[in-house]
């Protein structure tokens, strides 16, 4: 699930980042401090929760934005909503079905860039439907890392997507207790290579 608001508070990015790069980097999610959250209307209220292991690529050119490009996988089983329960349940065939579809999936295929934010479209997987979605992202941030001297990106996006689009829908909901619309905000603080020299200090 991935929500389009703005790419996520990367709380440390600030305090992290110096200087721009200024160049072409393939930056690696940090999943220590980046996040895939989402929440969903339950009856009166809303519920949320999020996804604790997920992996990706970002290739960004703060010169060429346009040509920034995203690879990102999520793994389903790795939900959590702080209700093991509830959790237990959306791993099941009546949501997600994690043992036949294990992967959320993201690759974008343009990007487009519109005042202050990027336009990035690509297909999304999830429960084996494939659909095109387009993602407005907000850079956050460029710099270095103060100490390993690692290039430094960070966004934030989300975006609403329906459940039944997807077939996440199979449990009969006669009662009106979920929503179909899932609110999705997506928060990345990503890391490129280490300068050659760190990493030999670091041998």
């Amino acid at each position: 699930m991935f929500k389009a608001v703005r790419l996520f508070g990367v709380g440390l990015l600030s305090a992290l980042v110096m200087v721009g790069t200024g160049v072409a980097e393939t930056y690696e999610i940090d999943k220590g401090h980046s996040s895939v959250d989402f929440s969903i209307r339950h009856l009166v209220g809303r519920t949320s929760g999020h996804f604790n292991t997920f992996s990706g690529t970002v290739m960004y050119d703060p010169a060429h934005p346009e040509k920034t490009s995203v690879e990102a996988t999520i793994d389903v089983a790795s939900i959590d909503t702080g209700h093991e329960g509830r959790d237990g349940h959306l791993r099941k065939d009546d949501f997600f079905g994690v043992e036949t579809y294990p992967t959320m999936t993201f690759k974008s295929t343009s990007a487009k860039v519109d005042g202050e934010t990027i336009l990035l479209t690509g297909d999304f997987t999830m429960h084996g439907t494939t659909k095109a979605i387009t993602l407005p992202v907000v850079v956050l941030g460029v710099g270095v890392h103060p100490r390993n001297k690692a290039p430094l990106a960070g966004f934030e996006t989300g975006l609403v997507l329906k459940r039944s689009d997807y077939g996440v829908n199979s449990w009969t909901d006669v009662a009106g207790v979920l929503g179909d619309e899932v609110k999705v905000h997506i928060a990345l603080e990503t890391k490129g290579p280490k300068p050659e020299k760190m990493e030999k200090m670091e041998k």
